[in-house]
Parts: structure tokens; sequence; C-alpha cells
């Protein structure tokens, strides 16, 4: 199930995106011969005012074929692409990334006005008070009761119970030193954390340190910090949280490009099928939240300035434009095979950084060593 949802959202992105290029094109005179969702061979199609509309076996892209969109096979037609003004080209290929920003721009907006659980404010209105305290575990052994708050773990206070999770998670020592409060008496006490498998979004399994404990328990409804605005702040909260995301986009993949932060974080297609996955277990404003920076993710990384990506043609017009004329079409071939090249290269050294934080990596690994053996 999580596989088909996944599946939909996907096309629904690429669908959005790939409308965005036809119905402009369509406004600008430009004949469009065939309209498909997927990729690879046809698995059926049909016919509608000169276009071909069809679904190929493939569901990770799409395209637009327009008439005339080769220049070596452009033959003057008032209805093909490159007949067109540089203004009208650049605008077929922007309104790709746009109708997916605002897609993003929707989704957000309807996430503020239907309500979301906020997640931070949850855990900090959550004191650090002992709930729940698991059977054998170092909590119990070493004499934590219900209703203990915990004031300090290694002399760092603690004000709510992420700070306390947070600290047990991060400490590499053997043993934890706390302050707790009980009975209005400020009592000393050591713990020795112990080391468990968890697993995270993309089902790896990561070691995490835990004495066993949990919070107070959620009482009722209203316990649960659900935020929701009105229809005109939700609509500015919508544009804030979009102009997050492509700061933040841009950066990463500034600091990336400078080495001053890894590129296996990021994501690719494998990677966000665990992340609506995950999401899906969370609800439908978190699916729909999800959505948005998806879609705004593919609208940011369409717009870079790389053959093939729509930043790329945008930016030879750009220098056509100033140039007075096109680039040759032996430049123009070398810019395209390059590009794609370097996209290619790209999208596996992504993938591969999906495999590895999946953990398939680790397990084709030690399947070879296993073989070998």
């Amino acid at each position: 199930m999580s596989f088909i949802v996944f599946i939909f959202i996907l096309s629904i992105l690429i669908l959005v995106h790939e409308w965005g290029h036809f119905i402009t094109a369509k406004k600008c005179g430009v004949k469009v011969e065939q309209f498909a969702l997927g990729l690879g061979p046809k698995l059926f199609g049909w016919t509608h005012n000169g276009t071909e509309y069809c679904l190929c076996a493939i569901p990770l892209g799409g395209f637009v074929k327009m008439a005339g969109d080769e220049r070596e096979k452009c033959s003057g037609k008032s209805d093909e692409y490159f007949n067109k003004s540089a203004g009208q080209r650049a605008l077929i290929i922007l309104m790709g990334p746009v109708v997916n920003l605002i897609l993003a721009y929707i989704c957000f907006w309807s996430v503020f006005m239907i309500g979301y659980v906020d997640m931070d404010l949850s855990s900090q209105k959550v004191a650090p008070i002992v709930g729940q305290i698991l059977e054998h575990s170092p909590a119990q052994q070493a004499g934590l009761k219900l209703g203990d708050k915990i004031l300090s773990i290694n002399s760092h206070p603690i004000n709510h119970w992420t700070e306390l999770q947070d600290l047990i998670t991060g400490s590499t020592g053997n043993s934890l030193n706390l302050t707790i409060e009980r009975a209005n008496h400020e009592i000393p006490m050591s713990i020795t954390p112990e080391e468990t498998n968890s697993k995270d979004i993309f089902g790896r399994q990561h070691k995490t340190r835990r004495i066993g404990v949990g919070p107070m328990p959620i009482s009722n409804a209203k316990d649960i910090v659900i935020t929701r605005y009105g229809v005109l702040e939700s609509f500015v909260k919508a544009g804030q949280e979009l102009w997050d995301i492509t700061v933040k986009t841009y950066t990463a993949l500034y600091e990336m490009a400078i080495g001053a932060r890894s590129p296996k974080e990021a994501m690719g297609i494998f990677g966000m099928f665990f992340v609506i996955k995950f999401a899906l277990s969370i609800g439908f404003s978190f699916v729909l939240h999800i959505v948005g920076i998806i879609s705004a993710s593919l609208a940011l990384f369409n717009l870079l300035p790389v053959i093939p990506l729509d930043g790329g043609h945008l930016f030879l017009i750009g220098l056509e434009k100033l140039r007075g004329r096109a680039l040759s079409m032996k430049t123009d071939q070398f810019i395209f095979k390059t590009g794609f090249t370097l996209l290619l290269i790209l999208v596996l050294f992504v993938s591969y950084s999906d495999f590895e934080r999946i953990g398939w990596i680790d397990n084709m690994v030690k399947l070879f060593k296993g073989t070998r053996l």
C-alpha cells in the first residue's frame, strides 16, 4: 500500500510539472505532439486534438514532446518550439517548476488550515517526569520510581523530555549521573545505560542508548497540541514555509559544492519512498506537508543551470539573448551530452547513498562475503 501511495504521489508531482510545460506551450501556439507520464515502453495511449497522451512503463518521470523542439529537425513552421521567441521558450520551460512551486504552496496552505500536531511544541510541554519504567531496565535497577522528576544529567539541567532523550542517546560514558526530585528532595543517582537496536524510518538498524523510562502518558485529547491557523494567516505561513525550504535547499547544495556538507545527505527516489512510508504512519496532514516539500524540491532542483534540467535550458536561452544568436549546433550537442552524463552520475551517486542509508549496501557486502566463504 505504501508503494502504491508513493507511486500515486510521484505521478501527481510529475503530471503537474509536465502540465505546466504543456499548457504554456499550447498558449504560446506550439504544437504538442506527445504528453507522456512515465518513461520507457508505452503501455497505452490515445490521441486528442493532435496530441498523443500516453502512459509508459517506468513511473519515474514524464515528458512533453513539442513540434520542432530539436534545432536540427526544426523546419521553420509557426507552431514549432524553436520558431518561437526566446521569451516564449523561456516561459514554456519555466512554467514546469513554477507549477510545482504553486502545488507546494497549496499543500502548505492546506496543512496550516487543517491543523497539524506540533511535535516540537508537544515534546517541550512534556515535563521530565518518569511516567513509565520498563521491567529489568537500568532505571529500575538503579531505583528510579514513577513520579520522579529528572532535574539534570551529568550536570546538564533538563527542562523537558526531549532534552532528557538527547542527553541519554548522545552520551558516551559508562554511567550517567542523575539528579532527581522526589518528595521535594533532591537525590543523586548513577545509571548505566544499555544499548539496544532500533530502526529508523529507512528500516536500518542503529545502536541506541537508553535507560528504560518513558514520560507521563497523554491522558486525553486536550493534551495533544494541534496547531492551525485561519485562511489569511495560513496564506502567509505557507509563503514563509516555501521560502524557508528554498533557502535551506540552495544553502545545502552550496555547502555540498564547497565541501562543508557531505553529498551523501542528498536524498533520491528510494529515500523519498521511505519518507512517504513514514509520513503515512503519522497522518494525512503530515503526508500533505511532505508532498509539498518534495514538490518544492523537484522545482528547485530543476531550476539548477545544468542541462538537461529546466534551469540548464533557461541558462542557454539567456545566453542566446545576451549574444544575439544561439550557440552552434556542435556546441549545443556537446553541452547536452556533458550535462546529461553529469546528471546520470549524480543520479547514480544519490541512489547509492539511498541504498547505503537504507542498509542495502551493507546487506549486499555481507551476502558477498558469505558467498565467498
